[in-house]
């Protein structure tokens, strides 16, 4: 979300070198020297990080910190160190924050342990069926429930697995989603380190057990949110409905595919009023966000007046200002310190806009005063979830699907360096705080939530049936 052009680069800290030497890749770390980097590492967190305590207090934090640190008692590889912090990261609650495996020692760590051989569906009930097999037993029942995965059962190994994955707040509907779509990796990346794999099921009341050898990354074919990033926006009228499928608001995906949104989107709306078109659904599942720009674009297109998109200039942290302040002047307005925040509101206008959206904000000439179906779910982030919750919270849409990915109050994103972190890790800081023109105290720690929620299932997923388009299409009908 929210590529911003700067023009100079950004190095918080470097603490170690990622080393490529075998023998180094297998070192274990004393567990003095792990407990001195936790802290280092999360200090650095806490000077950069402008929404570190959105969700969850300092003191709240430092004791979590203590107790991380309390459970490091013997020397860890790179992996198991990388097991205890990938949990206090997600912790921050925030989906822009990420703590990772360094490139080199992700490959070599490949090379030692393959992928558990199957997709998962976690369903509304939290149960857990498996949707795709990638092993050579062919006679692994399709649609057959979870019970245990090596003799941990199922919701143990789902629930450890959330607690390492990053979301804004306290969302779950992306953490499901993740695994839904990429369960292998992130097993392997927290609960692997073997090549074999018993898996217990339920098939139709009979409980069996598999012996099953994991796969090569080759050998998976997983996919992202978005399948079709070639047409990032598609629109058609049927039936006298308007359909608007927005996968990415991405500037670079648009230039990509020779797509200008600020065009096709006017295009859009000139076509709805044309054809006296009264019923649009929009579409933006799995959209993971983009330009700012791009979503207040489509956001002015419902507003009649004037409308406020951010509720104050974007912020950042004390630690970040103190530390560049000296660049101020030269490219950037002069953050002001405003109650316990810094307000930043940018660079100057002949560089960029990208921090404007905190002035209000135009509506546009071909505003849409039709009846508007706004579809969501997990995949939802960033600037898609933004553009949701100004909808949503002004009551111009109506939703429908599974709540946001992205928090409904903003996120912190932005400028986002990468670090290397002490022993072969990197870690992901975002520099810039966003507060979205919502209530704020509604939906706190959560994302937009649907008016209407629908669930996928078992079902619709394995058979790719869209229920929650099908559910939107029918609610219009018996409104005519």
């Amino acid at each position: 979300m929210k590529k911003i052009k700067i023009l100079l680069t950004i190095l918080i800290f470097s603490m170690c070198s990622n080393v490529h030497a075998q023998g180094e890749f297998e070192k274990k770390y004393s567990a003095d020297s792990l407990k001195i980097w936790t802290r280092k590492t999360m200090k650095e967190v806490y000077k950069s990080h402008p929404g570190m305590y959105r969700y969850t207090s300092k003191n709240t934090f430092d004791k979590l910190i203590d107790s991380t640190t309390a459970t490091i008692s013997d020397a860890l590889s790179t992996i198991e160190y990388y097991r205890k912090l990938k949990p206090l990261f997600a912790k921050i609650g925030c989906l822009h924050t990420s703590l990772n495996l360094s490139k080199p020692y992700q490959e070599y760590y490949e090379t030692q342990y393959n992928f558990i051989p199957i997709e998962i569906f976690i369903d509304s009930n939290d149960k857990v069926f498996i949707t795709k097999n990638y092993s050579t037993d062919t006679t692994i029942p399709i649609k057959s429930e979870i019970i245990s995965i090596n003799k941990k059962p199922i919701k143990e190994v789902i629930e450890q697995l959330y607690k390492a994955i990053p979301s804004d707040g306290y969302n779950k509907t992306l953490k499901t989603l993740v695994l839904n779509y990429h369960f292998p990796f992130w097993y392997e990346s927290i609960l692997g380190s073997t090549n074999n794999f018993e898996i217990k099921i339920n098939d139709n009341g009979q409980k069996k057990s598999y012996h099953l050898n994991g796969v090569t990354r080759k050998e998976l074919k997983l996919h992202d949110f978005n399948i079709d990033q070639k047409s990032p926006l598609t629109f058609e009228i049927k039936k006298g409905i308007g359909y608007l499928k927005i996968q990415t608001f991405s500037s670079s995906s648009f230039k990509k595919n020779n797509q200008t949104f600020k065009k096709i989107i006017n295009d859009v709306f000139v076509k709805l009023k044309k054809q006296n078109i009264q019923n649009l659904i929009i579409d933006v599942r799995g959209n993971t966000g983009g330009s700012d720009k791009n979503a207040v674009k489509l956001a002015s297109y419902f507003f009649n007046e004037p409308f406020q998109y951010w509720n104050n200039p974007v912020e950042i942290s004390e630690g970040f200002y103190n530390e560049y302040k000296f660049w101020y002047g030269i490219f950037f307005r002069r953050p002001k310190k405003v109650d316990n925040a810094y307000q930043w509101k940018g660079m100057h206008w002949w560089l960029s806009t990208a921090f404007n959206y905190y002035k209000t904000q135009k509506p546009s000439r071909q505003n849409f005063n039709g009846n508007t179906y706004l579809i969501i779910d997990g995949g939802c982030m960033s600037s898609c979830a933004d553009v949701s919750a100004i909808l949503s919270h002004n009551k111009k849409v109506i939703v429908f699907g599974e709540e946001t990915g992205g928090g409904y109050q903003g996120n912190t994103s932005g400028m986002m360096p990468v670090t290397p972190v002490s022993p072969n890790l990197t870690m992901t800081i975002p520099l810039q705080k966003y507060t979205n023109a919502v209530d704020a105290t509604k939906n706190f720690g959560r994302g937009t939530l649907p008016d209407y929620l629908i669930h996928n299932t078992l079902e619709s997923w394995i058979n790719k049936t869209d229920i929650q388009l099908d559910y939107v299409i029918q609610f219009i009908k018996h409104k005519l």
